[in-house]
């Protein structure tokens, strides 16, 4: 867009481009754009998509519970009202609904974060010879440690206290401040990361626990050595008093959902290690004491702040960011999770759903037209083989059996041109297709049969027709009527 600016501004009447002009200003990103007008995007039918994206948002608007947070005055300023939902795909496509353009403060939404790039700078047998990996089971601020003498992992505040230490050792405080916005900036694709001075300051005036929890740390030997435990807690502080906005935050989660690379700059920001080590914990440990029922219900890598975020990850799909203040009795956000949950049930993005085989969710990536093509020609094959044993695996994996090829042949067709009278009965008997339906030249299976003599397929495919009521059974999916019988 920038290059077209600037070309229009060189054109007689800053309007028109010639071929040769608007090749120019395309051919940096041609593969972007052959991408977007061949809906090859992860979400082809994004404004389908995005839709349902905004009745979940409407509907969580409509809760009214929790209360926002007030243990530091500056949280309790924020409007309850303040709702706002952002996503970013690991194509770029963007969609955001409500207040995404406000800036709010990371709070406990950067522990994941910084723990990405301690593992990035060091690795993982390193940060964990100081952390462990386990879920606490017990509050995020609690004073307690494991067997070891270890943190339970890096989204509790004594994990995240020890994972700050790790960051750049031997810098000054402001180089490790400057050192982790540089992350966070690239991770949000150049877009906004702010700080709350007045947040910094109000947390650590208010910071008593946090205080306790790094003396005892401290006694217990947690930090690397020669680690300066008071300014380890102050750099913590200002790191949770990151700003960003909804619409920023969506590019750091997609940089997540992305392997490390994001979505928007395209530049690699993370070691796939750091990556896959930082969802691997979102997904255990990043929702307080929620963590085990989210991993359960939403079974995806998320991590909540007392700000009222709620920082999502659909691996290779999107980030998403959910905003908004009033929160649970465990600290979440009370719309975000009303949002997360919703979203799981709508969509089969939950890490357990297989994508062939739970067919009462929709799967907003399966539309492709290359996925498509795929399963036409397998159905047709196994049709043409006589693969009985294929087509019951098809069926059963929630497959249109009536699906047809560029001719409007359907699998029928073949199989009855083909003279397979088992694999004809199967599609008739179990997956109840249509008898009768017509190829582009108005040929039925029937007159397949007919014109290649196989007397036995045209027989069952008369007695079948005579049979049928394409009435019957009309209020349900195909699928549905004909699990029992595929079974």
């Amino acid at each position: 867009m920038e290059t077209l600016k600037q070309t229009l501004k060189k054109t007689p009447d800053g309007v028109t481009l010639d071929r040769h002009l608007f090749k120019k200003c395309v051919q940096s990103n041609i593969v972007l754009l052959t991408q977007a007008f061949r809906k090859k995007f992860v979400i082809p039918d994004f404004q389908s998509f995005t839709s349902h994206i905004d009745q979940l948002y409407e509907k969580a608007k409509n809760l009214s519970g929790g209360q926002v947070a007030d243990y530091i005055p500056q949280l309790a300023k924020f409007s309850p009202d303040l709702w706002a939902v952002s996503l970013c795909t690991v194509d770029g496509q963007r969609h955001m609904v409500g207040d995404t353009k406000v800036p709010f403060c990371l709070q406990s939404c950067v522990k994941p974060l910084k723990y990405a790039v301690a593992v990035h700078d060091h690795g993982t047998e390193y940060v964990h010879s100081f952390i462990g990996k386990e879920p606490s089971g017990l509050r995020f601020n609690k004073l307690f440690l494991n067997e070891d003498d270890k943190p339970h992992n890096p989204m509790v505040n004594a994990g995240a206290i020890v994972c700050t230490s790790l960051i750049q050792q031997t810098a000054s405080n402001a180089e490790k401040f400057d050192y982790v916005m540089t992350f966070l900036k690239k991770m949000a694709g150049n877009e906004y990361v702010g700080f709350s001075n007045a947040t910094f300051q109000s947390e650590r005036e208010s910071g008593d626990r946090n205080f306790a929890i790094g003396y005892y740390l401290k006694e217990k030997k947690c930090f690397p050595e020669g680690t300066d435990m008071t300014s380890v807690l102050d750099l913590y502080f200002q790191l949770c008093a990151i700003e960003v906005t909804c619409e920023s935050a969506s590019v750091m989660a997609a940089t997540l959902a992305n392997g490390g690379i994001c979505p928007i700059t395209g530049e690699r920001v993370l070691s796939p290690e750091a990556v896959r080590n930082t969802l691997s914990l979102m997904h255990s440990c990043g929702m307080y004491d929620f963590s085990g029922q989210f991993a359960f219900h939403v079974g995806l890598p998320s991590k909540s702040g007392v700000a009222g975020g709620i920082l999502l990850v659909v691996p290779n799909v999107m980030g998403i960011m959910c905003w908004s203040p009033p929160l649970d009795k465990l600290g979440n956000s009370v719309r975000g999770i009303q949002f997360c949950t919703d979203l799981v049930e709508l969509f089969n993005f939950h890490n357990y759903d297989n994508l062939r085989h739970f067919t009462k969710k929709h799967d907003p990536r399966r539309e492709g037209g290359d996925q498509r093509v795929k399963s036409v020609i397998n159905l047709l094959f196994a049709a043409y083989t006589g693969d009985v044993s294929a087509l019951r695996r098809f069926a059963l994996s929630s497959m249109d059996m009536e699906q047809r090829d560029y001719d409007s042949r359907t699998a029928l067709h073949v199989a009855a041109a083909e003279g397979h009278l088992e694999v004809v009965r199967f599609l008739l008997d179990a997956c109840k297709v249509n008898p009768v339906p017509k190829d582009r030249w108005g040929n039925t299976p029937l007159d397949e049969a007919v014109q290649f003599g196989h007397h036995d397929v045209v027989a069952a495919l008369q007695q079948y027709q005579e049979n049928y009521n394409p009435a019957d059974g009309s209020d349900k999916t195909s699928n549905e009527k004909n699990l029992d019988s595929l079974l």
